[in-house]
């Protein structure tokens, strides 16, 4: 079977029905705490696809992963898919709907990574570059660390990539001088 099937296909399905009564964004935040969850928690995955793990205690874990209030259509939803045996793909379900909905909504993802921490204000003005490039769209910033970097920052959104850091730079400097011998 492909896995990307029948997470699209599940996902929609509760996209639907969740803007047919008016909850699709309640549902995309309960959907990202569920993507974070197994994001945090890889060991979640493993207790879903196991036969062995009662149909109750799928139901508490995959409720409790939404976190502390969780709408009907996510408490229908999760009935369905342990009544289809199909809580091993409520992870790439989660993330299914989350692109659903911000693509409908128009809203991009953005990583900032830096090699340290930034201030508050340099964090800003990077934010409003962002914001200034992608007019009109709704942007989720996330931010990062990563001392690898050297230096700079890399900008992701949605894919696609402003790499301004040191270590790029340093490979690419490898790069043209391995093509120049």
């Amino acid at each position: 079977m492909n896995e990307g099937l029948i997470p699209q296909r599940y996902a929609k399905a509760l996209y639907k029905l969740a803007v047919e009564r008016g909850n699709a964004e309640k549902v995309y935040l309960e959907m990202k705490t569920v993507a974070d969850s197994f994001a945090q928690n890889p060991g979640l995955q493993k207790v879903l696809s196991n036969p062995y793990v009662k149909r109750e205690d799928k139901a508490k874990l995959l409720l409790s992963a939404a976190g502390d209030l969780v709408e009907d259509d996510y408490r229908s939803f999760v009935e369905l898919i342990l009544n289809r045996k199909r809580a091993d793909f409520a992870h790439l379900m989660a993330l299914a709907y989350c692109n659903l909905y911000r693509k409908d909504n128009k809203i991009a993802r953005v990583k900032i990574i830096t090699a340290t921490r930034l201030s508050e204000d340099m964090m800003a003005k990077l934010r409003d570059v962002v914001t200034k490039a992608y007019p009109g769209m709704t942007l989720e910033f996330s931010y990062d660390v990563d001392p690898d970097l050297i230096g700079g920052f890399v900008i992701d959104v949605d894919g696609q990539r402003l790499d301004a850091s040191i270590s790029n730079e340093i490979e690419q400097l490898r790069l043209k001088l391995l093509r120049s011998n």
